[in-house]
């Protein structure tokens, strides 16, 4: 190899990597002016649906950012689309069979930002996994976790990260979708002996202070259903209330149930226990 060789050689490696680092720089440059843009908007934002818009819209801006650049930069190297074509072409075969769970992970957010089967802001359950969105990136989903080792409707402060292939292999339930309202109710036993009328009017007392303000609609409005069971009344109250409320409710609910029975004469909580009842007490009198 000639010296000329050696300085056209030399001169090709420093030129693609002076173009490289032009392109980071314009890359960072520009996430850094997204980022500040979006803090700004996010400050403003009020609703759910706005600041989920405005996170999912700036990651687009990046991503699109990131393309461009890329293209730009192996273009301006080749010098022509034949070329950039051929390299693309063995990058594309050689990432999609090494990466097929990530590129489907790619497929399951282009179909999140499309379908918006949820949003930030929203409670869903993928799988087993339950919790809040608050982040949505080309790879993985981040939920603040609802529950987990408890059996609650509060966060239980450990964040999840979801990779995006799995929207394609579970189910995905989206508890507030439409609205933040779920269906929830609160059962409670009363013997036989018991008066249920006045069992249903504890119910409807319990129900109207505590779900009565969330009846806004008419299909909203608390409902009160009784079963018949083996050794007791069972008295369901059926209500609405926000998913993020569900739990306080309840339980604010079932305490007030069990204050006011235990102080009324007519209704008894049924629970288990052996009763003995003598109805014929001439069988043990003494012969």
């Amino acid at each position: 190899m000639t010296l000329l060789d050696t300085l056209i050689t030399l001169k090709e490696k420093i030129g693609v990597f002076t173009a490289l680092v032009i392109a980071i720089l314009v890359i960072l440059l520009f996430n850094f002016f997204v980022q500040s843009v979006k803090i700004r908007l996010l400050k403003h934002a009020k609703s759910k649906a706005q600041k989920s818009n405005i996170k999912i819209f700036s990651r687009i801006l990046n991503v699109t950012f990131i393309v461009i650049v890329f293209f730009f930069t192996f273009f301006s190297y080749f010098g022509s689309w034949a070329g950039l074509g051929v390299v693309m072409g063995l990058i594309t075969a050689g990432l999609g069979f090494a990466l097929q769970k990530p590129i489907t992970g790619v497929a399951a957010w282009i179909m999140v930002i499309v379908k918006r089967p949820f949003q930030v802001g929203d409670r869903i359950c993928i799988g087993e996994v339950r919790g809040e969105v608050y982040d949505l990136t080309l790879t993985h989903i981040y939920l603040d976790e609802i529950g987990g080792t408890l059996d609650s409707s509060l966060h239980s402060g450990r964040n999840i990260m979801v990779p995006n292939h799995m929207l394609f292999e579970q189910n995905i339930i989206n508890y507030t979708l439409t609205n933040d309202y779920v269906l929830e109710e609160v059962n409670f036993d009363v013997t036989y002996e018991s008066d249920l009328d006045r069992a249903f009017e504890i119910a409807k007392e319990v129900a109207d202070k505590h779900a009565g303000q969330f009846a806004t609609k008419e299909k909203w409005q608390p409902a009160y259903r009784v079963k018949m069971e083996a050794s007791s009344m069972k008295v369901r109250i059926l209500f609405y209330a926000p998913i993020s409320d569900i739990y306080r409710v309840s339980s604010d609910m079932t305490r007030d149930i069990y204050n006011i029975v235990k102080k009324d004469k007519n209704v008894e909580i049924a629970y288990p226990h052996m009763e003995l009842v003598m109805k014929d007490k001439k069988l043990f009198k003494k012969k």
